[in-house]
Parts: structure tokens; sequence; C-alpha cells
């Protein structure tokens, strides 16, 4: 079949994760990807850097993404309320019917160290992402990075506890929770107050 044949992406990574399930994904080469696809080299690298731009290719597109929210919402919506927002949207785009793959994805990357490295560098410039945009909203930088930092954290937390959920509760809904846990943990009464620092001793 043609290299311009229009599903061509689509076809090289399903070869691609058939493959990474079969025979590991050190093992598997591009050019192995290609022949099980049908395709060339050639196109594979008109749409993928190496292999592991397989599984982070759509990671890109996150400021992309995180800068149309911002710009989406009002000045005075909340800080909260973008994340959300955010959020939903990603899981509706990303997640929703795909669990039994997602969740192929994940146990791929914790097989692999280059992946798991590959995997905390997508987080990061997942929070890059938040906090240059929560500046641009006019936040202070501290506070910025903390709402960064959190968004991030909430969604890691919620799809990790859907992908581990054998029944079929939405992920969306698993955020919801997940946030709620997060604000009942931030808002108890009874958080101790900072421990008073230890008196130093002069040195004999």
């Amino acid at each position: 079949m043609s290299r311009w044949a229009p599903d061509a992406r689509e076809r090289l990574q399903r070869a691609a994760m058939e493959l990474f399930a079969e025979q590991g994904f050190a093992a598997t080469t591009v050019p192995e990807i290609t022949a099980r696809a049908g395709l060339t080299t050639r196109t594979f690298h008109r749409h993928f850097a190496d292999k592991r731009e397989v599984l982070f290719a759509d990671d890109a597109r996150v400021p992309d993404f995180v800068a149309v929210l911002m710009e989406s919402f009002p000045p005075s919506a909340e800080p909260i309320t973008l994340i959300v927002e955010g959020l939903r949207l990603l899981i509706e785009e990303r997640f929703e019917g795909r669990k039994e793959a997602l969740r192929a994805r994940r146990d791929l990357v914790r097989s692999d160290d280059g992946l798991r490295e590959r995997d905390l560098h997508k987080r990061a410039v997942m929070a890059e992402a938040l906090r240059t945009g929560f500046l641009s909203r006019g936040i202070d930088p501290t506070r910025a990075a903390l709402l960064a930092e959190t968004g991030v954290t909430l969604m890691y937390v919620s799809v990790a506890e859907w992908l581990d959920r054998k029944d079929d509760r939405k992920l969306y809904d698993v955020l919801l929770a997940t946030l709620e846990t997060m604000r009942a943990e931030l808002t108890q009464e009874n958080v101790p107050p900072p421990a008073k620092p230890i008196p130093r001793t002069s040195a004999r």
C-alpha cells in the first residue's frame, strides 16, 4: 500500500504497540514496525522522530492546548476552574474509551528506564505549560508554580487510580473525587503548626 495512505500514522502506532507487547520495547526496531504496518522507514520518520515518540508524539501539543485554554476563560475565572475544565477536555479527547490501550501503554512505560525518563519529561512539560499559562493571567510566580504542580499531580494520581480500577467508572468522575480528597486534606482544622526549630548548640 502507498506510503501516503491517510491512516499511516495510526497503522504505525498499532504495529508498534503490537510488537512492543510481543517482544518488548528494547527489542523492537523501526524496520520491524514499518514491515508490520506495510510502510517504509521513511514514512515512519515523517511521523515520528524515533520509536519512543510512538508513545509520546502528542506531548508537543500540550503547550498550545494550555495556551488556548487560558485564552478561552475570562480573567475573573478561578484557577481551579481552568485546571478542572482543561483536564475534562483532555480526558474527553485522549482518555475515555481507551482504557485498555492506556493500561498497556502504562505497563510498557514502567518496563523501560528510558521510557520512564521520557514520561517524567512529559510531566515536566505539562507543568511548565500550566505555570506559564497562569503567569500570563497575572498570577504571582509562587502561586502559579503551585497551581501547575497541583494540576499535574491531580491528573497523574487520577489516571493511575482509574487504570487500576476494575469497574467502568469514568476517569472524570475519578478526577473529581480525587480533587475532593485533596481539598479535604488541605483544609483540615487539625493540621499541626510548623515545628519550632531545634536550638543549635555551640561546638566544644
